[in-house]
């Protein structure tokens, strides 16, 4: 008998970090850009991405999450 072990995991990565107003609790503090990506996996081994990655920006201060637009963080990154 033979198993396949497959499966999709979802991982985070920093792709940067600036000071800026939070949008949410209007407090100067560091923003940090998040890039989430999707791959599908065979025996815990990721492959391939699934889905696109998407951007995200976290608020250190209160930890709101929000998503941006990938052009925004080509400038934000700037």
């Amino acid at each position: 008998m033979i198993f396949l072990l497959f499966g999709f995991r979802t991982r985070d990565k920093v792709a940067s970090r600036r000071w800026m107003v939070c949008e949410a609790c209007g407090v100067h503090a560091p923003q940090t850009v998040v890039k989430r990506s999707t791959k599908f996996t065979l025996f815990f081994i990721p492959l391939f991405p699934v889905k696109p990655g998407t951007y995200y920006m976290q608020c250190d201060n209160c930890g709101t999450l929000r998503r941006v637009d990938r052009r925004a963080v080509t400038s934000l990154a700037a």
